[in-house]
C-alpha cells in the first residue's frame, strides 16, 4: 500500500472476496474491501473501500470510508466520508463529508481528550460486565456447594435415623 494514504510502513488488507466475522483488535492499520461482521479497534487508520462492508464499531484514529458502514462509529482525529452510506452513530473530533455521501446517523463532535474519555468508559463498562458475570457465577457455584453439603447432612441424619 502506497504511504502517503496511512501512518504506519505496513498495511492489512482485507480484500472483496473475503468476510470476517468476528471482532478485530490491532495496532496496525487497515484497507478493507471485503466484509466485516464485528467491531475494529485499531490505534491506526481504516480506509473501507467502495465494496468495503462493516457491521459493527469502528474505534480507529482516522478513517476514510467510501463503502459502507452499520454501527457506532469513533474516531479520535478525522472521519472522511466518500460517496458512503452510513447508519448508526458517529463520535469524531474532525469530520469530512463529500458529496454523494448518504448519512442516517447522531453525529457528536468531542475533542480527543473526550474521546479518550469516552473509549476508557466503554472499556470500563466492559469490564463492569464481565466483574457481574463472574460475581453471579461464583454465587451460584456457593450456593451449589451449600446444597451439596445439605443434601450430605440429611442423607447421614436420615441413615442415622433408620439405623
Amino acid at each position: 500500500a502506497d504511504n502517503k494514504f496511512f501512518s504506519s510502513p505496513s498495511v492489512d488488507v482485507i480484500e472483496s472476496s473475503t468476510k470476517i466475522i468476528g471482532d478485530i483488535i490491532s495496532k496496525a492499520d487497515f484497507r478493507i474491501d471485503g466484509t466485516v461482521e464485528g467491531n475494529i479497534t485499531t490505534t491506526g487508520k481504516v480506509v473501507v473501500g467502495k465494496s468495503g462492508r462493516i457491521t459493527g464499531k469502528l474505534i480507529c484514529s482516522n478513517a476514510d470510508v467510501s463503502g459502507s458502514i452499520n454501527g457506532h462509529i469513533l474516531i479520535s482525529e478525522t472521519l472522511s466520508l466518500i460517496h458512503i452510506y452510513i447508519q448508526g452513530d458517529i463520535t469524531t473530533a474532525k469530520l469530512s463529508v463529500e458529496e454523494g455521501a448518504q448519512v442516517d446517523a447522531t453525529i457528536v463532535m468531542k475533542t480527543g481528550k473526550q474521546l479518550k474519555a469516552v473509549e476508557r468508559e466503554s472499556i470500563n463498562e466492559k469490564k463492569s460486565e464481565a466483574e457481574k458475570k463472574r460475581s453471579t457465577l461464583a454465587t451460584f457455584a456457593l450456593i451449589s456447594f451449600e446444597m451439596g453439603i445439605t443434601i450430605f447432612i440429611f442423607s447421614r441424619i436420615g441413615k442415622w435415623i433408620d439405623s
